[in-house]
């Protein structure tokens, strides 16, 4: 069903979330400045969240139905999904925030199920709905924690901010070290290393607790684009305006595969819940999936 509400002349959809406590609401971000929420069901906008004063680059949705914004006027905002409510802003990037990270992105991705127990054999689900409700809260509780969600945020101003969104308006650390802008980053499945993706050719690896720096995997001669991990956190995959993807050993910190294949940039990479596959797409208008 398509999903229809205020029409913004000439305006480009920046970004999409999905709710987790309640799926059928999903948000997303116009370059107006506005967070729209939708009601997947009946196909309207239910709710519009104001307050940004340039376009707005990425949005998550929260395990606590928090909502979370960033934008080209250089803040992270904090949203109550229930209402609307804006609870805080997150400042001190100097430049256009272009990406966030939750730590716990990837267990609300797969909810009650545990991904690196996947196998390649289908097998029947025997769990009730109940059963699955519960075993997928429980995952999220055990790495959400005490202390709530750790957010991260990239930005043109070539560093990361590591927050605690749900009750802090000041970062945990600044992490710095990249030379140019930064296009992706992403928690690992276990939480336990955050990895960021930049222009300058490089991708860096950081502590998903502290924020303190890890390493450097170099072997791209051109930006990285995005990044995807295994769900088994072992490998990490980027793919790269040179054209190619490249698996990486996070055993090692060293690269374990090189993927060419596409003719042009590749803009976008993701890697299957089950770890079996990995998608990439790029500027060639192809779409590939690669079998580990």
């Amino acid at each position: 069903m398509p999903l229809s509400g205020e029409r913004v002349q000439g305006e480009w959809l920046a970004a999409v979330c999905l709710g987790l406590r309640n799926a059928r609401f999903t948000g997303s971000s116009l370059q107006d400045g506005t967070v729209k929420v939708w009601d997947t069901i009946l196909g309207n906008c239910v709710r519009t969240l104001s307050g940004h004063m340039q376009s707005v680059t990425a949005v998550r949705w929260g395990g606590t139905d928090l909502i979370y914004s960033a934008s080209q006027d250089r803040t992270v905002k904090v949203w109550r999904a229930c209402d609307g409510v804006l609870c805080r802003t997150l400042e001190g990037h100097g430049h256009w925030v272009n990406t966030l990270a939750l730590n716990t992105d990837y267990v609300m991705r797969t909810g009650a199920f545990e991904p690196a127990e996947a196998t390649a054999v289908k097998q029947d689900v025997t769990w009730s709905l109940d059963e699955l409700r519960q075993r997928a809260q429980q995952r999220y509780d055990l790495v959400k924690g005490d202390h709530g969600e750790l957010l991260v945020s990239g930005s043109d101003d070539f560093t990361l901010f590591l927050w605690r969104p749900e009750s802090e308006r000041k970062p945990v650390t600044r992490m710095t070290g990249h030379q140019q802008l930064i296009n992706d980053v992403r928690f690992s499945p276990d939480t336990r290393i955050i990895a960021s993706a930049s222009f300058d050719k490089s991708i860096k690896l950081w502590d998903g607790k502290t924020g303190k720096y890890l390493a450097s995997l170099r072997g791209h001669v051109s930006a990285v684009y995005q990044i995807s991990w295994s769900a088994d956190s072992r490998l990490l995959v980027s793919g790269s305006s040179d054209s190619t993807l490249k698996v990486w050993d996070m055993r090692i910190r060293k690269l374990m595969f090189d993927l060419p294949g596409h003719a042009d940039e590749v803009y976008a990479v993701d890697w299957s819940p089950d770890g079996q596959k990995v998608a990439s797409g790029g500027k060639d208008k192809v779409l590939k999936l690669w079998q580990r």
